[in-house]
């Protein structure tokens, strides 16, 4: 369960629940800036995922320059570094994903009513059946990050179209998100990649206050869309699997431990999570294996009780002593509040 708390701890920090942007990037090879016509921001913003892109696969590169604290058992996605991934997407809800590391791959296969996750480097699988309705998030893909970040964001944001670039080929708009005055965060601004043709989003760069460099990134290098292979999108377990079924999504929401569902406090910019381990659970305390997390950042306290802050250029988390995290892309003052309440 600590691995888990570390996984709340690097999803805050990242940005992936407290301010919904996933991860972010500015992808390598972009090109020089076409010549467009002129859009307005609001134009923009509104024609953003309007139209499906259709059937497309591409690579998408991650560059972390978090400077995350280095700890056994964080997930590989929090690594410094760059990382790359494939994205083949057949519409539909068709899609796979492909994430190589230094132990195997992780691939990611839905036909639209069934999704798999197979992990080479133990042989697992799990199969999932996909409801009516359901939504079936394609994980290193930056035109949803991109298109959350716009809705999550714009209300709280000035809005502005900041010339034109090339990505992965492709031109493209710059729409520029800056957090209004009022917003008490740690970040500058993000700003959105927006392709001219398909109006979809192609790549994401956030600004952390204080650095002209992107803290997080995440971008396609190359990008061809059409027709695919639908054997992509079908998947039969290599002999020697374990597979394993995942409950089907019903109307009803399953039991969780009291305290195991997050809180999210305010919105926009300085939105901050909060998440529980849930008590009498195996690994909360360090050992058997588990990460130590117990001498990370510095002590901290307050009327909400003590714990110890975590922080990187781009966010800040709270790991308080009774089990709970606070998150987000935002100054120490505000996590605070948000653990007192």
């Amino acid at each position: 369960m600590r691995a888990k708390v570390w996984t709340r701890i690097g999803s805050g920090v990242a940005l992936v629940g407290a301010v919904g942007l996933g991860l972010v990037a500015v992808p390598a090879g972009a090109g020089a800036a076409p010549e467009l016509p002129p859009v307005s921001a609001e134009e923009l913003v509104a024609s953003v995922g309007q139209t499906p892109p259709g059937p497309f696969n591409g690579t998408v590169e991650v560059d972390n320059a978090l400077g995350l604290p280095a700890i056994p058992g964080a997930p590989d996605q929090l690594a410094a570094g760059t990382t790359q991934a494939r994205i083949w997407s057949g519409g539909d809800g068709k899609g796979r994903v492909s994430l190589p590391s230094a132990q195997g791959e992780k691939t990611l296969v839905s036909d639209g009513t069934t999704a798999w996750s197979y992990d080479s480097t133990d042989r697992t699988a799990t199969q999932k059946a996909i409801t009516p309705g359901e939504r079936h998030t394609q994980p290193a893909d930056p035109t949803r990050s991109a298109t959350d970040a716009i809705a999550q964001l714009r209300r709280t944001s000035t809005v502005a179209v900041d010339g034109t670039a090339e990505v992965a080929g492709r031109p493209a708009y710059e729409l520029v998100l800056t957090p209004n005055p009022t917003e008490r965060t740690l970040l500058r601004e993000v700003r959105i990649a927006v392709d001219a043709e398909k109006r979809v989003p192609l790549r994401l760069t956030v600004l952390a206050n204080g650095s002209g460099d992107p803290a997080l990134q995440i971008g396609f290098t190359d990008l061809t869309f059409g027709a695919q292979d639908p054997g992509l999108f079908t998947f039969t377990p290599p002999p020697g699997t374990t597979v394993t079924e995942a409950p089907e999504r019903t109307g009803t929401k399953p039991h969780r431990p009291a305290g195991a569902e997050p809180t999210v406090v305010g919105d926009g910019w300085d939105t901050v999570v909060v998440a529980e381990v849930p008590a009498g659970q195996p690994g909360r305390e360090p050992g058997q294996g588990a990460p130590d997390l117990s001498q990370l950042g510095t002590p901290v306290s307050g009327s909400w009780g003590r714990g110890r802050l975590i922080t990187t250029a781009v966010a800040s988390a709270i790991l308080t002593d009774d089990g709970r995290v606070a998150a987000g892309a935002v100054p120490e003052q505000v996590l605070t509040e948000a653990l007192a309440k």
